[in-house]
C-alpha cells in the first residue's frame, strides 16, 4: 500500500458553525458539496466536515467520545512569526488557544488551538526541515 492520506474528516456538532470557522475565519476555500457535508481542498489532501452523529453512524461506532483521543492535526509554516499569526487568526475566528506559540524541546516553535468542536491543531515551525508538500 502506498502511504498517503487522501482526506481527513472531522465529526462536528454544528456543520454551519464549523464551515464558518474554516471558510470565513481561516479563509479556506470550500468546494461545491452536498449540504450535509463540506469539503476543503488542502495542499495534497482534503478536509471534510460531517455531522458527528452521522460520521459515527457511518463508521458503526458510538458518537459519545469524550476527552483527548490521541490525535492532533498539524499545519507547518515558514517562521515563528507565522505560527503566532495563524494562532491569532484561529482564535479570532472562534478557536480556543490551547498552547501559545513557544520554543519547544525539539528545537522548533509551535502552539496549539482547538477548533469549535475541540479538534486540536498544532501550528509549527521546524527550522531543520520543511514538513509539507513541495519545497518551501
Amino acid at each position: 500500500m502506498q502511504a498517503r492520506i487522501s482526506m481527513i474528516t472531522l465529526g462536528v456538532a454544528d456543520l454551519e458553525r464549523a464551515v464558518r470557522f474554516y471558510a470565513e475565519g481561516l479563509g479556506w476555500e470550500r468546494m461545491e458539496s452536498p449540504p450535509e457535508v463540506a469539503f476543503f481542498p488542502l495542499n495534497g489532501t482534503w478536509l471534510g466536515l460531517y455531522g458527528r452523529e452521522a460520521l459515527a453512524e457511518d463508521a458503526g461506532v458510538s458518537a459519545n467520545g469524550e476527552g483527548f483521543r490521541g490525535v492532533a492535526l498539524a499545519h507547518n509554516v515558514a517562521s515563528e512569526a507565522e505560527v503566532d499569526d495563524v494562532l491569532a487568526q484561529a482564535v479570532a475566528a472562534g478557536a480556543r488557544l490551547v498552547k501559545p506559540g513557544q520554543a519547544v524541546f525539539w528545537g522548533g516553535y509551535s502552539g496549539y488551538f482547538a477548533d469549535p468542536d475541540g479538534h486540536l491543531w498544532e501550528i509549527a515551525y521546524n527550522p531543520f526541515m520543511w514538513v509539507g508538500p513541495g519545497v518551501e
